[in-house]
Formats: structure tokens, sequence, C-alpha cells
């Protein structure tokens, strides 16, 4: 448990009203109780706030009188600053350092490492300081996995992949999998083309559950410094991908594409391969991309839902599109030459 001016003390922003009020976890407006620090983000909110019982909040510069019955935290973003806090509630899980007997070791490892049952770090393999490696993990030969990282149980990294520093992965996450890549035969047949590039995280990355990240063909799969990458992506070889750049769940990206830095792709939304993407695009779920997008912005491409009927007979008319295009073509034809008739 914190005072308000303690949290201010550490993390900065205005504190408006009594400082010695002691606070013990963040919650929403809604879930929010006794000893309960909650934020306002967003103005459409207001109400939530004047009826919630937290004992504080976190609000921007122009909700900094709109709640004088209880303290609160001015910041100029209530959100980051919520964020900050909650990190100071809930700091990562101490771990102990040292090898568990049933963990298979290969490679020459810190004393400050954590290394869970099960594990299994091949010969060649480069583990950084205070890195900790989950139960069943696969670190594979000449892997690298840079200082602070934690390995969530069951990631399996494949030989020469390297993490950076700080990164965190989660349970199930494959790195360093075969990309897609076959060639085909006059009969139908597929010769695979052995993949032998490698993937390369930069540091502070973090990759969700189940997500799959595939090696490179020749070339590497390259992840920038700070993205952000949900449960169940597909990654595919040779993709890179942009610093700070962040993807929802259960998105798709084939391979050779390349992603610029600071964006966000919505759920969901897939991105066919060898395409080229800016900096600073957002692209909202569940929108296929079909083409390189070569200047900042929003980009959308999916139909909201409808009912099933309306849905068959919007279809139906899409259908005729080219033919109504055809016949307003001749309408205007023949209205140019009345006109200059």
């Amino acid at each position: 448990m914190y005072s308000l001016e303690e949290l201010v003390t550490r993390l900065g922003g205005e504190l408006v009203g009594d400082g010695k009020v002691v606070v013990r976890r963040v919650a929403t407006l809604d879930q929010a109780g006794e000893g309960d620090l909650s934020f306002l983000a967003n103005p459409r909110y207001v109400s939530k706030l004047r009826s919630s019982r937290a004992a504080a909040v976190i609000v921007g510069p122009a909700a900094r009188d709109l709640l004088a019955d209880r303290p609160r935290v001015v910041a100029p973003d209530p959100y980051l600053y919520f964020a900050r806090v909650a990190q100071f509630f809930n700091p990562p899980e101490t771990v102990l350092p040292g090898i568990h007997p049933t963990a298979a070791v290969s490679a020459a490892i810190p004393a400050s490492v954590s290394v869970a049952a099960g594990a299994v770090i091949e010969a060649g393999a480069e583990i950084g300081e205070d890195v900790v490696i989950g139960a069943g993990c696969y670190i594979g030969k000449n892997c690298v996995v840079g200082q602070g990282s934690r390995i969530s149980p069951r990631v399996s990294i494949y030989a020469d992949c390297m993490i950076g520093r700080n990164c965190l992965i989660h349970s199930g996450a494959v790195i360093g999998s075969d990309g897609f890549g076959f060639a085909r035969e006059k009969s139908g047949a597929w010769v695979k083309i052995p993949q032998v590039g490698r993937v390369v995280i930069g540091d502070e990355v973090e990759i969700g559950a189940n997500t799959t990240i595939d090696r490179g063909a020749l070339d590497d799969t390259w992840i920038g410094r700070g993205v952000k990458i949900d449960n169940q992506i597909q990654i595919g070889h040779n993709v890179r991908i942009g610093d700070y750049t962040a993807i929802a769940g259960c998105v798709g990206i084939a391979g050779s594409t390349v992603i610029g830095a600071r964006c966000m792709v919505g759920g969901q939304a897939g991105i066919i391969g060898h395409l080229h993407i800016v900096d600073d695009v957002v692209i909202s779920a569940g929108t296929l991309v079909t083409k390189s997008i070569n200047k900042p912005g929003v980009y959308t491409a999916n139909l909201p839902v409808q009912g099933h009927a309306d849905w068959v007979k919007n279809f139906a008319h899409l259908r005729h599109l080219d033919a109504l295009v055809d016949r307003i073509r001749a309408l205007e034809q023949r209205l140019e030459e009345k006109s200059s008739n």
C-alpha cells in the first residue's frame, strides 16, 4: 500500500486533495472500492467518475475539477499514468536463480539465471544475466537470450535465434520454426526449400501465447525494439517489423512483408506477402491488406455485421455492380449526346 504522496513523488503528476490517502491497487471506475485508485481516460465516462467508489482517481487536466469530493492525481495522459501505477503495484514475480534437477542444460549459464523443471538448453546457447526460463522450455543450439528476458513455460526457440534484452515471451510461443517455403514439380509434388535464416528479436519485445514467428528462408526474420505481439499471431519468414509496432490477436502476416515503426494492426487483420507498409500506419481489425501502404494513416477494409437477409440482398447488388456501371456510362453518354444537339 502507498499514499498518494508517495506515488506522485515516484511517478510524477499533480496531487490535488489529501495526499495521505492510502491506495492498495488500481481498478476500473465500475469496480473500484475502498482503497482503490481508478482513472478517467475517456470523457464519455464522466458519469461513472461521479458514481465511482474509488478512494482516489487519475484524471487529465480538463477533468481536474470535476470531482471535488476526493483526491486525484492530474496527469497529461491518465491511461499511461494508470499503466505505470499498475506496474508499480504489480512488479514481476521474484524468481530464485538456479537450475532445476530435471532441466537438461548443455551450455554455460550465469549463476543469476533461473531454469525451471524440464527445460532444455542446447549446446552453444548464450543466456544473459537474470534470465528466467520456464518449465518445459526448449532453447536450441547457439540461441541467444538477452539479459533480463523471461521465457514462460513451454516456449520453443529453435537453433540460432536471437532474443533481445528484457523481452517477455508467453507460453506456447514458437520462435524460429520453418517458414512455408516449397517449390513445385510439374507432377504437383512439393519440394521443401530449407529455411536457413534466423529470427532476430530486439530488446523489450513481448510475444503472446501460441504465437509463431517463422525463421527466414535465406535472410532473417526481424522484430524491432519494443514491438508488442498479441496471442495466436502468425508471422511468416523474412518479415520485418519496425520498432514499437503493436499487433493484436489472430493477425496473419505472410512472408517477406515489411512493416514500419509505430504501426498498429488490429485483431484478425491479414497482410499478404511481399508488401511494404510505412511507419505510423493503423490497420483496423479484420482488414485484408493486399497492396503496399505508402502513406501514414488509418486503413480499413471490412463490412460491419448485418442480418443475413440484408447481406444476401446487398451481395446480390454487388454481383451486378459491373452491369450497373455499364448502364450508368451508357446513360451519361446519351445525356452528353442530347446536350450537344
